[in-house]
C-alpha cells in the first residue's frame, strides 16, 4: 500500500497468481486518491473482471463509447457503508468501457479475472481519453472526482452483479 502513494502512477500491483498461463488471474491493486487509470474495456480478450474493494473506498465509472459517464457505482469496505447499503465489488462485463478511482488512502482491490492473460491484449484503451502522465490526465482525473461528488447516491448500474 505505502508503496502505491510513493509511485509516479500512484498505484501498485502484486500479482498472486504464479504465472500469466493460470486459469485464474488473482492480483492486489494498491490505489492511492489521485491515480488515474485511463479508462479502458476488455474487447481484444472479452472476460469478465470482478473487483472487490479489501480495504477502502472507490468509484466504478462507466462510459459510453464517446466518453460520456453512464453510471457511478460507489463500492468498498463495510467501513464507509453508512446507513444505505453499498457493495463491496461489481462484476464487469468485457465490452464495458470504465475506470476505477480510488476514494481513500489505502484503497485495495482484489481483482479476478479468467486466464489465461494475455498482456497484448489485456486492455483497449478509450480513445476520447487522455493518455496517462499528461497535463490533460490531470485535469480528467480532477473532472472524475467532480463527477463522483456530484453524481446521485447510490449510483447504480446494471453491469453485471454487484456483491452485497
Amino acid at each position: 500500500m505505502h508503496q502505491a502513494g510513493k509511485s509516479i502512477r500512484k498505484r501498485q500491483h502484486l500479482n498472486i497468481h504464479r504465472s500469466h498461463d493460470e486459469h485464474c488471474q488473482r492480483l492486489f491493486n494498491a490505489i492511492a486518491p489521485g491515480s488515474y487509470i485511463r479508462p479502458h474495456r476488455h474487447s481484444l480478450d472479452p472476460k469478465t473482471e470482478d473487483l472487490v474493494a479489501v480495504r477502502g473506498f472507490f468509484a466504478l465509472i462507466l462510459f459510453d463509447g464517446t466518453g460520456a459517464i453512464e453510471s457511478i457505482v460507489r463500492f468498498g469496505t463495510e467501513k464507509y457503508e453508512g446507513s444505505g447499503g453499498m457493495n463491496i465489488g461489481v462484476e464487469l462485463p468485457p465490452h464495458v468501457w470504465h475506470t476505477v478511482v480510488a476514494l481513500t488512502d489505502g484503497a485495495v482491490l482484489l481483482e479476478l479475472k479468467e486466464g489465461p492473460f494475455r498482456p497484448d491484449a489485456a486492455k483497449e484503451f478509450a480513445p476520447w481519453a487522455p493518455d496517462e502522465g499528461t497535463a490533460e490526465s490531470a485535469q480528467y482525473v480532477r473532472s472524475l472526482r467532480s463527477a463522483i461528488e456530484n453524481w446521485p447516491e447510490p449510483g447504480t448500474r446494471p453491469c453485471g452483479p454487484a456483491f452485497a
